[in-house]
């Protein structure tokens, strides 16, 4: 059981260093390390950009965006307040937003409850949570062994009536 008379001791002061000693600093107390690997870029929701945008690292958008986005070796977000109507390079897209263009990923595209995508789609990975939105295409290039011609299958999704997927509604996944 904690007293408040243990924990309010007054310490003793620290010995004088000896002369002939040298003194070394205290070490400085050290800050949190969590140091995130990747920097991350947000553009937040009064933003409109008109144009290309090209980038090196992470980026979330949860504004506007027309024309190009380019961002080959890091991951695109499009927050849920995030409108894009652009052509799409990614290495990986996370959508919770609306995408209206195209979208390529080297790795993943990842259309999450909410989220909306029409166009077509070219990525080795797809996912569409249900509650997710997608019209288009999906072209799932498999990476080739060298040497050897890539394959590539492509399905194209119609959701039924609603403008939603479901679980009894096709959905694209990798073999």
């Amino acid at each position: 059981m904690w007293k408040r008379d243990e924990a309010v001791k007054p310490t003793a002061p620290a010995p004088a260093p000896a002369a002939h000693q040298p003194v070394s600093p205290a070490p400085a107390p050290q800050p949190e390390t969590r140091r995130i690997e990747r920097d991350v870029v947000n553009i937040g929701k009064s933003v409109v950009i008109k144009g290309e945008l090209n980038g090196s690292e992470d980026l979330t958008i949860e504004g506007h965006v027309e024309g190009k986005i380019e961002l080959k070796d890091h991951v695109l977000t499009i927050g849920p307040n995030g409108r894009i109507k652009a052509q799409v390079l990614a290495k990986s897209v996370i959508v919770l937003g609306e995408v209206n263009g195209n979208v390529t990923a080297t790795e993943k595209v990842d259309i999450r409850d909410g989220g909306s995508v029409d166009g077509d789609i070219v990525s080795p990975r797809v996912a569409i949570a249900e509650g997710a939105h997608f019209r288009g295409t999906v072209d799932m290039q498999r990476k080739a062994a060298a040497g050897q011609q890539p394959q590539a299958q492509t399905q194209t999704v119609k959701p039924a009536a609603a403008t939603t997927t479901s679980a009894s509604q096709p959905q694209a996944a990798a073999h």
